[in-house]
């Protein structure tokens, strides 16, 4: 895997902290920093997430991808996973994720509670590699709500 970061400050564009990943599969990642009124010159100009936010929002796309292929393996009648992360991080560098919670809202037809939890949890402990790394820091919990479609 692989993938190319590059700041764009340098190209006159309207944030001196924009950066733009280009993933080894092709893909465009805009980010940048957190406006700073104290050193401007220092700061983005929130034209793009943050790149911290566009790591949790990795580990959110990486467990929701397995919780649903999971209940597809299953064969679950599954129609919609969508998963609400917040998180804390340290107060001083490197500032790490500290805490995670994850919220996951499943929507199908006939789940069994079990089996969505079992999912998610599969996901945590064994699948997800985003979340295994970011539980080296940070303490992950998870909570979920059962939709009928």
């Amino acid at each position: 895997m692989e993938c190319t970061v590059s700041w764009t400050g340098a190209a006159g564009t309207r944030s001196g902290m924009g950066f733009v990943a280009e993933t080894g599969s092709g893909h465009v990642i805009a980010m940048d920093g957190a406006p700073d009124d104290a050193r401007p010159e220092n700061g983005g100009r929130n034209l793009a997430p943050r790149p911290m936010e566009t790591v949790l929002a990795g580990a959110g796309g990486c467990t929701a991808y397995d919780v649903v292929l999971i209940l597809k393996r299953g064969r679950h009648d599954v129609r919609g996973c969508s998963v609400h992360l917040s998180a804390e991080r340290a107060t001083t560098d490197p500032k790490v994720f500290t805490s995670i919670h994850m919220q996951f809202s499943v929507t199908g037809r006939a789940l069994a509670r079990d089996a969505v939890e079992r999912a998610i949890t599969l996901s945590h402990e064994k699948y997800c590699s985003a979340i295994a790394m970011l539980s080296a820091t940070a303490r992950v919990t998870t909570g979920f709500d059962l939709i009928e479609a």
